[in-house]
């Protein structure tokens, strides 16, 4: 459409010159629409793709074979560290920690019994010695029964949110077989690799965008965290990895996202792509000359760094608050005569600019 209109307005001048010259006169000034260089943060800007990591991540499984008794979770249910999730029968365990309890009991009684005949000589103190290993053999035997109740019971391993329930009341539990997945999804990690051209951008500290095809327009916000200590020899890329608070529980583990980070942030002259004026390998653009009714251009040779956005920075040749022409060009000429039509301020479509936008001098 921008061209449209553009072609519409050379076409114009051109007739209007057309009928200046058959007339004997001298071709109007060209009506031209400006913008002015302004300075502006900027940085290079690094893309990348990254999968996202929950901040810890378990499946839970069983470490033996027993029947489930009860499960105390429901799917995608968000529990505490420590809160029972599942138990597994337990009787012959129970049984068993009865009957060492039980010997264990007896042989304390026997030591205190012992001890006060040992000072009177009445009994022999390698039979205190045995009883005392008696008691000290039915703790460990205790406490091995114990260790054997708790892997029948499951508990979650820190606060966060589960995933889908993979067994029922009755089932056989078996080691291997998950249960269900838990994942902290309070913080989120996104690991991503760049090329390693870019391995001075990467530190911690450094921010980053996300984005992700699943929330058109959302841009979540990070920081890296930390940078891997190898290049991919292959690749050349280096990867790193980003934190992003996740307090709503948008993100979800596996999820691909668009990472965007800055690179050399500063402060730099902008001006619109359309200005630019090429010439073989050199760039020029036309700068507003004179004050009043009396305007020309100055066709002004520049360099320029990076592009982005339909900017271009302009590293040497132009300074800021120089008007330069953005709209008009083709026709113009070092001198040429010009009256400003409109100037571009926030972004204003041409067709807008043409049709009433004027400038303020």
């Amino acid at each position: 459409m921008k061209r449209v209109l553009t072609f519409s307005l050379l076409a114009h001048l051109c007739i209007a010159q057309i009928h200046g010259q058959a007339s004997g006169n001298a071709a109007p000034p060209t009506p031209v629409i400006v913008k002015v260089a302004s300075l502006k943060a900027y940085a290079d800007e690094v893309e990348a793709l990254g999968t996202l990591k929950a901040n810890e991540s378990v499946e839970l499984t069983s470490s033996v074979t027993e029947i489930v008794k009860r499960v105390s979770f429901d799917d995608s249910q968000r529990v505490k560290k420590g809160v029972v999730l599942l138990e597994m029968d337990t009787a012959e365990e129970l049984a068993e920690l009865a009957e060492q309890e039980s010997i264990m009991d007896e042989a304390m009684r026997q030591v205190a019994r012992l001890k006060p005949l040992i000072e009177q000589g009445a009994a022999s103190t390698s039979a205190l010695t045995e009883s005392e290993r008696d008691v000290a053999g039915a703790k460990a035997r205790i406490q091995a029964i114990r260790s054997r109740i708790d892997q029948r019971v499951i508990k979650a391993p820190f606060d966060g949110v589960l995933g889908l329930r993979n067994i029922s009341v009755g089932a056989l539990a078996q080691p291997g077989s998950i249960i269900a997945t838990i994942d902290d999804d309070s913080v989120m990690k996104l690991d991503f690799s760049v090329p390693e051209v870019f391995l001075s951008t990467l530190k911690p500290g450094v921010a980053i965008e996300a984005e992700s095809a699943a929330y058109p327009g959302r841009v979540f916000e990070g920081t890296i965290a930390n940078v891997d200590s190898r290049i991919d020899p292959v690749t050349r890329s280096i990867q790193a990895r980003a934190l992003i608070d996740n307090q709503e529980g948008l993100l979800k583990p596996g999820l691909l996202m668009k990472v965007e980070l800055q690179k050399n942030p500063r402060q730099a002259l902008l001006v619109p792509e359309e200005s630019i004026v090429t010439d073989g390998p050199e760039h020029f653009v036309f700068v507003v000359a004179g004050s009043g009714e009396n305007l020309s251009v100055e066709r002004r040779k520049v360099r320029i760094g990076t592009r982005s956005f339909g900017e271009a920075e302009i590293l040497s040749g132009l300074s800021a608050g120089d008007q330069v022409v953005t709209h008009g060009t083709l026709r113009l000429r070092n001198g040429s005569p010009i009256t400003i039509k409109a100037v571009e301020k926030n972004g204003e479509s041409l067709d807008a600019l043409i049709k009433g936008k004027t400038a303020s001098n």
